[in-house]
């Protein structure tokens, strides 16, 4: 083959190559941003800060949160939704916006299983039933008995409406039998002080982003939603164990980005990620905030289990008639 043909034999090659492939190492010259729709504190937090360090290192790129909290996390979403697909936003986000906004909003700008390319599950975590630390309420029994004698009085807070919290909450009282006023904040952290403060009667959150407070005895744990206890809260009893099995439940966080997300920068982000959840550490450090793993799930598995959960979910809101607020 003479040199004329070798060139134009690498020509072809090269209008054939992915754009991925042209741009190989290209990719990322600039920060990535990761849009948490939640405040600082939270778990969402708890669980991409400390990874963000190892992106960097590999990447050799700042990997930057942008914490936008507001509509259960549904407003940041949609922002992520509508950014372009280049890899240089990411979004983590969860059960709220995910699975339950979408029954929940009416108008709500993004559609879930249209909207994203899944990169990585990073795990589930129960949500708990918290009330303040000197409260005479000592279990979930006591907590019902309350809410009976009080209807509509005793209320909880939540990650805002839509959130995992707001509907285990709801949940919850359905399988009760009782009504609670809702009352939704910016963050896990607003939601904790007014429990501390005496403003809210309780919480329903997720466990890691009260597990430190509990801990310390500032607020009292009174049940977890998992089917089995958390090991950040071995002393925190199941709904399960107190007669509540049909409200088990779990707040579960992803990583994703802009439908159209070039695969390979998908595939390069899910492999650096899931390598970094596997360390002994990693998982020691999720566990002390009550996150567990769900298993390494390949991303072309997670629009489908989105799916299955937005069907769940959707069954609570249309059960208990919600409404945004």
């Amino acid at each position: 083959m003479n040199r004329r043909c070798l060139l134009l034999a690498a020509a072809a090659a090269t209008l054939a190559t992915p754009h991925f492939a042209l741009a190989q190492g290209a990719w990322p010259n600039r920060p990535v941003r990761i849009i948490n729709p939640y405040a600082p504190g939270g778990t969402s937090d708890l669980i991409i800060r400390p990874l963000t360090e190892r992106l960097e290192r590999v990447f050799g790129r700042p990997f930057v949160i942008e914490n936008k909290p507001g509509a259960g996390g549904s407003l940041a979403t949609g922002e992520a939704a509508r950014a372009a697909p280049d890899g240089y936003t990411l979004l983590i986000s969860n059960t709220g916006p995910l699975a339950v906004a979408p029954s929940l909003f009416p108008n709500l700008a993004y559609d879930p299983a249209r909207a994203f390319t899944w990169v990585t599950m990073f795990g589930g975590a129960p949500l708990v039933c918290a009330v303040k630390g000197d409260s005479p309420m000592r279990s979930i029994a006591d907590y019902r008995e309350m809410a009976a004698r009080r209807a509509e009085e005793v209320s909880f807070g939540s990650s805002g409406v839509g959130s995992a919290g707001h509907l285990a909450g709801v949940l919850w009282s359905m399988q009760a039998d009782v009504k609670l006023l809702h009352v939704p904040f910016r963050g896990a952290a607003d939601a904790q002080r007014a429990v501390m403060s005496g403003d809210t009667t309780s919480l329903w959150d997720t466990s890691g982003a009260n597990a430190a407070a509990i801990r310390a005895g500032s607020i009292k744990g009174l049940a977890v939603s998992s089917a089995e206890r958390v090991a950040a809260l071995p002393d925190v009893p199941t709904l399960k164990e107190q007669g509540f099995a049909d409200a088990v439940a779990t707040n579960w966080f992803v990583l994703a980005a802009p439908a159209g997300l070039d695969p390979a920068i998908a595939a390069r982000l899910n492999t650096e990620i899931q390598a970094a959840l596997a360390e002994p550490a990693t998982v020691t450090r999720l566990e002390s905030i009550g996150v567990v793993s769900l298993g390494n799930m390949p991303p072309a598995e997670i629009g489908g289990f989105v799916a299955r959960e937005a069907e769940r979910w959707g069954g609570v809101v249309r059960a208990a008639n919600l409404r945004p607020s």
